[in-house]
């Protein structure tokens, strides 16, 4: 009778190191955009960054920060707006922060184009 060996598991000495290991998971799914900003900050060192965002893209996460960028109902928004009426500056910066957020997520190479991932506006 032979025995099998189990194969090593390197993932557990990896995710010791992730961001999203290592503090409190509600910070990634947190209400405050303040929250999730120092979320999408942390990911930003993370060596799982684009193979965490292409999962969340493909499964459509409806909400919380995954590779580095906010999802929200299955769309990547560029911030978590506060509750109530935007302010006109505000409606300008967010339009700024989408383009931004676009090149980020085509740089990455995750999506090449408009229609492969869905953004919020």
């Amino acid at each position: 009778m032979s025995l099998a060996l189990a194969p090593l598991d390197v993932s557990v000495e990896l995710e010791a190191n992730l961001p999203c290991r290592k503090f409190d998971p509600d910070l990634w799914f947190s209400d405050s955009p303040t929250d999730l900003e120092l979320a999408k900050t942390l990911c930003g060192d993370c060596p799982l960054r684009v193979e965490c965002l292409a999962g969340a893209v493909e499964r459509a996460e409806p909400w919380g920060v995954w590779g580095g960028e906010i999802f929200e109902r299955g769309a990547v928004v560029p911030r978590k707006r506060p509750r109530g009426r935007p302010r006109k500056e505000d409606l300008a910066r967010d339009a700024a922060l989408q383009v931004e957020a676009e090149a980020r997520l085509a740089a990455s190479g995750v999506a090449t184009s408009r229609s492969a991932v869905r953004l919020a506006a």
